[in-house]
């Protein structure tokens, strides 16, 4: 195994420490003495906390279509990949054990005070209902009379009201449910 740069550990140490505590919540000084650097090391590669903090956002957002792309990979049918996508979420809603999306959680933190996490968290969202709206697409292709833009807000909006009701219930329930509604609305 590779030895991790300083700039790749303070990235995962303050993206573990911004998702676990919050933005707000993380010092400086604490990010250097979990990631065990000198506070030079981190002015090295971070001008400041919102550079930090758009490093994260950037790395989020690799791993999460890396990681939708892993999962899918051996998936052909375009339905099946749809399906795979409730997959993927609640595989992540599980694994962090339901503490939710990156995404929203930093923007209903951070809010309107930066108009680049919410602008950059917004176009996260956009990339993901594009590729919905690709999956759909191939989907409908042989399909005849279907809405392909309703199709995809559907999906999304189902998807994204699953995140959020499992990181309120602290369980995968809602995933099941939209998985149902999709398949129905699939056939």
């Amino acid at each position: 195994m590779k030895k991790e740069k300083v700039q790749e550990r303070i990235i995962r140490v303050a993206s573990e420490l911004f998702y676990r505590q919050g933005f707000n919540s993380t010092g400086i000084n604490q990010i250097i003495a979990e990631a065990d650097i000198a506070i030079g090391s981190l002015y090295n590669h971070f001008s400041s906390k919102n550079d930090l903090l758009q490093a994260y956002l950037i790395k989020q957002e690799v791993e999460w279509f890396k990681g939708f792309e892993e999962h899918s990979v051996k998936i052909s049918d375009a339905a099946e990949k749809i399906l795979s996508l409730v997959d993927y979420r609640k595989k992540l809603q599980q694994s962090s054990k339901f503490a939710g999306c990156h995404f929203i959680k930093i923007v209903a933190e951070v809010g309107d005070s930066s108009s680049a996490v919410s602008d950059f968290a917004r176009q996260h969202k956009d990339k993901q209902k594009e590729m919905i709206r690709t999956l759909v697409n191939e989907y409908a292709e042989s399909k005849k009379n279907i809405d392909t833009d309703i199709l995809t807000e559907q999906i999304f909006l189902l998807i994204e009201g699953a995140v959020v009701t499992s990181t309120i219930s602290k369980n995968a329930d809602s995933f099941d449910l939209i998985q149902k509604m999709i398949k129905a609305q699939l056939s």
